[in-house]
């Protein structure tokens, strides 16, 4: 179940992102490749935040509005993003407009703020790799991790919220602290270095 699955390009992809061609891009160029910039991993924690209960394309496909109202998820000016304008965010419809996840970016980035004190918000995330076996079928890909659910702690034990070990996984994914592409994806091996 779950296989790589070549497409008519020729090309083994996993099998998630055989569903649209936003979704073969993605997975191509930026699905798990190396994150250790704080703004790229602010971006990638935002967006698993707002994934929470919905589909990585919907995410996907709003993305572009989100870096717009979020200024390109730079944690200094979300930082500084009012109450209002939070609540203007939350009347635009380009947008997910789920008023704990909006509000939990601006939580997130005075916390990575914070965390600038200490060894910053990419020390903490790397410091917590999941180790996980080449998988050959997508059942075979796990959710989450002891190292995700230590990640989660670490984090929330900084201020930052909407991370648990579901979503830190999916981070660890996304931002190439595993590699999760299928044995047989043209992708694999391409991150988690």
């Amino acid at each position: 179940m779950g296989a790589v699955i070549v497409g008519a390009d020729g090309i083994a992809r996993c099998p998630w992102a055989t569903g649209s061609p936003a979704l073969a891009e993605y997975h191509d160029t930026e699905w798990g490749l190396p994150v250790r910039s704080e703004r790229g991993l602010f971006e990638r924690l935002c967006l698993e935040a707002f994934q929470a209960g919905l589909s990585w394309s919907t995410v996907l496909g709003k993305r572009p509005a989100l870096r717009e109202a979020f200024a390109d998820f730079d944690p200094d000016a979300v930082a500084d993003l009012t109450d209002a304008r939070l609540e203007q965010i939350l009347t635009d419809a380009r947008l997910i407009r789920n008023r704990a996840k909006v509000f939990a970016c601006r939580t997130n980035a005075r916390a990575v703020q914070r965390l600038r004190s200490g060894d910053g918000l990419a020390a903490v995330i790397w410091a917590h790799r999941p180790r996980v076996a080449p998988p050959e079928t997508a059942g075979q890909v796990p959710t989450r991790s002891p190292e995700s659910a230590a990640m989660a702690k670490a984090l929330k034990s900084h201020g930052l919220t909407f991370v648990g070990p579901v979503s830190c996984f999916a981070l660890a994914e996304a931002a190439g602290l595993v590699d999760t592409h299928l044995v047989g994806c043209h992708r694999r091996g391409a991150g988690a270095r």
